[in-house]
């Protein structure tokens, strides 16, 4: 069993439609880990959002946040390693947003090594819903006027909005920066007709992550069995040993899996981890 080392999403893919884990994939991933086998998650949540929502499992291995950004070890809290955007091109990517009347979650690091979302005042629906689908989240803090702190680490900074409203914002920031960052719109999950646009280090990726921390780690790649669902996924499958999606994935990600599973919401992740534990007793006794 400790050949092989498994890394999930979280939102789409271990978590159920309704943001929770089902009472079997809790026990079963309690049990792996109790049996030393390594598993963890990739996921574009914070530490504290994250969890907010898988606290019912004692998390033993470093996590990969932010969709790459953040290697952290959830036992020790502390940061283990990271990809941050400059100072100044965070500033410039609020100013560009401000254009266009919209303003940002700005996800960082403060100087104590904390996670903190600073925000304006809300005034937008999908603003506000994210925030309040976050209720007592110690993380954010509203500001008056928001920049990057100059001894803040940017992780990523997020708008939220309809497609039409968060298009020109990406052209014009991809058109300043370039290949100096990343990039990502995707449908939200939660918010009806809503994406997230978020722009972050060039690294800060789920195939750099998975990288970085595999490095870490000490761990091959090739021995990595990986399990997502949507296009921020991608990478993740890139750098991926075994990949494996399951059955509601978008279907890029399915066109990348090696396997697919049953959907989330059948507990998918679960059953084949249970699976991989049964065949090695088997195969023990044998």
């Amino acid at each position: 069993m400790k050949n092989k080392v498994y890394i999930t999403d979280l939102d789409g893919t271990l978590l159920r439609s309704d943001q929770r884990l089902s009472s079997y994939t809790t026990e079963v991933i309690s049990s792996a880990l109790e049996q030393d086998m390594v598993v963890t998650f990739a996921t574009a949540r914070g530490y504290i959002s994250a969890l907010s929502v898988v606290s019912d499992i004692t998390w033993r291995y470093p996590s990969i946040l932010y969709n790459g950004a953040l290697i952290y070890d959830g036992l020790t809290r502390s940061v283990i390693d990271g990809y941050w955007l400059e100072r100044d091109i965070s500033n410039e990517i609020i100013h560009v947003g401000r254009k266009y009347g919209i303003t940002p979650y700005y996800f960082s690091l403060d100087v104590d090594h904390q996670e903190r979302v600073l925000h304006e005042s809300l005034q937008r629906e999908g603003e506000k819903a994210f925030f309040h689908s976050r209720p007592h989240d110690p993380r954010f803090m509203e500001v008056k006027f928001l920049n990057c702190p100059p001894d803040y680490r940017t992780l990523a900074l997020t708008y939220i909005g309809l497609h039409e409203e968060l298009e020109p914002i990406r052209h014009e920031v991809t058109e300043l920066f370039g290949d100096v960052i990343h990039a990502h719109m995707m449908p939200d999950y939660y918010i009806p007709s809503h994406y997230f646009l978020e722009f972050s280090h060039a690294k800060a990726n789920k195939r750099d992550g998975l990288q970085l921390w595999s490095s870490h780690m000490g761990i091959d790649l090739e021995n990595t069995v990986v399990f997502g669902d949507h296009i921020n996924d991608v990478g993740l499958f890139e750098a991926g040993g075994t990949r494996i999606a399951v059955r509601n994935a978008h279907e890029s990600i399915q066109r990348l899996a090696d396997h697919i599973i049953d959907s989330n919401e059948l507990d998918g992740v679960a059953r084949y981890i249970q699976q991989q534990m049964e065949m090695s007793i088997t195969e023990t006794i044998l």
